[in-house]
């Protein structure tokens, strides 16, 4: 059994022009220690559907119209706020992508980390902030002791983020939900994050949803890949399968929008983009939501929403078309 499986979830948000269908119909499942990443341009709805997981979207105007969100076999959907307090921080935990937004400015981040070990672990604020010097000292922040009563101000980006990831891991979540974590931060500082969440990762024996929009993150991080268009799952397979044989035309448009340093040099090839703009999702049409971008679009992209199906073993694609575009 999974450890968490999203069955037809379907998140939409009252607008004054009509229902958005932010999220609209998604599938998917993450296993005990393994990392999938979720990737997509942005607005294609990655983040909403690992906010809607741990219910932290405002309703209204949101609203999780259809349906279920299992964890461990538990459809968390009908859990009020008190069942869902027990759920985040201590089981599943997120990661946000603007950490001098999501830290509060008024608490020292050691106060931050112990709120949730005090609150799930019933640790006394004695304990609670010996604990919070241990999770920096684990993310690797210099003079953990001095720094713990620090407030979010006096750290840097990539510091702050390390504190994010303090804060997540403190109560040992069985799922890390990262939502592109490395969002702000220079390239040696993703980096560097990255390969502590991998670590920290194998160590504790967690699962991770990473949530990015930079296909080579996921290369280098995820052991399966969804691919997320305009509110729906287009594509899901291994890492490997996903890179070295992509079946849906928005998949092929993501990687050669890739640079890769070993041809470019020598063959001098354009970097490709892909024509058009993400399309309207306030009560969106039927038909193949990608198929006004796809070159390969016929007629019957459009009559309706192609089903995912399994055309290899563990690779999805919801595309008509031959899979040997």
């Amino acid at each position: 059994m999974a450890l968490l499986e999203i069955k037809g979830l379907k998140t939409h948000f009252k607008t004054d022009d009509g229902w958005l269908h932010a999220v609209d119909g998604v599938d998917l499942s993450i296993d005990a220690g393994e990392t999938v990443g979720v990737v997509g341009e942005s607005g294609c709805g990655k983040s909403v559907t690992a906010k809607t997981v741990l219910k932290l979207i405002d309703m209204p105007p949101g609203k999780i119209v259809a349906g279920q969100v299992l964890w461990k076999g538990r459809d968390l959907v009908p859990l009020d706020a008190e069942g869902m307090r027990k759920i985040r921080a201590k089981e599943i935990s997120i990661i946000f992508q603007e950490p001098m937004t999501s830290l509060n400015p008024v608490y020292t981040v050691g106060e931050q980390i112990a709120e949730s070990l005090r609150l799930h672990e019933g640790l006394s604020r004695k304990d609670a902030m010996e604990r919070a010097v241990d999770m920096l000292r684990l993310v690797r922040i210099p003079t953990p002791e001095r720094r713990v009563r620090d407030y979010p101000h006096q750290f840097s980006g990539g510091m702050r983020q390390r504190v994010m990831i303090a804060i997540a891991l403190a109560c040992k979540p069985q799922l890390v939900i990262a939502d592109e974590p490395t969002t702000a931060l220079d390239v040696t500082i993703q980096a560097q994050i990255l390969d502590l969440l991998s670590e920290l990762k194998s160590s504790m024996g967690m699962a991770v949803m990473l949530i990015t929009h930079a296909m080579g993150v996921v290369a280098e991080q995820a052991q399966r890949v969804v691919v997320m268009y305009a509110g729906k799952v287009v594509e899901e397979a291994p890492v490997r399968e996903l890179f070295a044989h992509p079946r849906h035309p928005y998949t092929q448009g993501l990687i050669r929008s890739i640079p890769r340093i070993d041809l470019d040099a020598a063959q001098k090839i354009r970097l490709e983009a892909i024509p058009g703009t993400v399309p309207q999702l306030i009560e969106p049409r039927e038909g193949c939501r990608f198929a006004a971008r796809c070159k390969h679009a016929v007629a019957a992209c459009l009559d309706a929403t192609p089903p995912l199906r399994e055309v290899a073993r563990g690779h999805k694609v919801a595309c008509i078309l031959d899979v040997a575009l």
